[in-house]
């Protein structure tokens, strides 16, 4: 009889201890538990259609990556970008509500790795060469994803103009 009171105690105890260790996913925003990112790139990319149609905008769609990118000025040279090209840019990050949330305000600004930028960034800017201008509409997971944290709500689709001074 002792032991089964004891056994019963020690189940509780770890149905206790486990049950306080789960977390819910509501209260750790951004957390990945439940997103759906074939949903939502799906989602992202009906809305940038509708967006590049809208403004009239003549951008191609990488198939594999989902980007939607305009060359505007292909640059000249023949950098070969890797994850450890160094870069110098202007350029300017918006919203597809026209919301710019960053931009280099005509300042050139130095990033010492094309690696260490978000994803729509290491696949089109390889696309030009130095003296180049490039247009990157990208869905949200080649930018932020769902985090939190940034100027702008998760799953956001972005919108950036680049200006590649320099590459090496």
């Amino acid at each position: 009889m002792m032991k089964t009171k004891h056994l019963v105690l020690l189940l509780v105890c770890m149905a206790t201890i486990f049950t306080a260790c789960m977390k819910n996913n509501n209260d750790y925003p951004g957390d990945q538990g439940n997103f759906d990112a074939a949903a939502q790139f799906t989602k992202d990319t009906v809305a940038i259609r509708a967006y590049v149609k809208a403004k009239n905008i003549p951008a191609l769609k990488d198939e594999k990556t989902g980007l939607f990118y305009q060359i505007i000025t292909p640059g000249t040279g023949s950098v070969n970008y890797s994850g450890s090209t160094s870069l110098t840019v202007n350029y300017t990050g918006s919203l597809l509500d026209g919301t710019v949330f960053d931009s280099s305000k005509g300042t050139a600004v130095t990033f010492k790795s094309l690696g260490s930028l978000i994803r729509g960034w290491q696949v089109g800017i390889p696309l030009i060469q130095p003296g180049g201008r490039i247009r990157l509409i990208m869905p949200s997971g080649l930018g932020y994803g769902n985090a939190t944290g940034y100027p702008f709500p998760p799953n956001s689709n972005l919108d950036f103009t680049i200006d590649v001074l320099s590459a090496q």
